[in-house]
């Protein structure tokens, strides 16, 4: 039995949403020179099918008014994380944000910024309502 596909974003289709969130907006050729600046190793050709399975996907917009064609994120960062974060602790963690936050915590040292806003963050849910 064939898996239904999926509008969440692959591996490389994230390299490519990192890159338009953070230019706003931008060409295939500039997608392109921006990760091979950053060697992600991705050639032209595969970037463009990439943007195009994108496209259908609903993660990319195109404006097509305009030569090259311009391509944007369809979703915020914040709102595109959300979903990627609410699958995996649904697949992975049993619906545990708790859980999921100490595995992440205990992956990588955060800087003393990420856990000075975690705290106020916690400190922030621990408030009477």
């Amino acid at each position: 039995m064939r898996r239904p596909k999926s509008n969440k974003p692959t591996d490389s289709e994230c390299l490519i949403l990192n890159v338009l969130w953070q230019k706003k907006s931008a060409t295939v050729r500039e997608v392109f020179e921006h990760l091979e600046e950053s060697d992600e190793g991705m050639g032209y050709t595969t970037v463009l099918k990439f943007m195009q399975i994108m496209t259908q996907k609903k993660l990319l917009e195109r404006d097509s008014d305009v030569r090259p064609q311009v391509y944007r994120p369809y979703e915020t960062k914040q709102k595109t994380q959300k979903t990627l974060i609410g699958d995996l602790l649904d697949r992975a963690f049993n619906g545990s944000p708790g859980n999921l936050a100490l595995q992440a915590l205990a992956m990588r040292k955060s800087t003393p910024e990420e856990l000075a806003e975690i705290r106020r963050m916690l400190d922030k849910l621990e408030e009477p309502r």
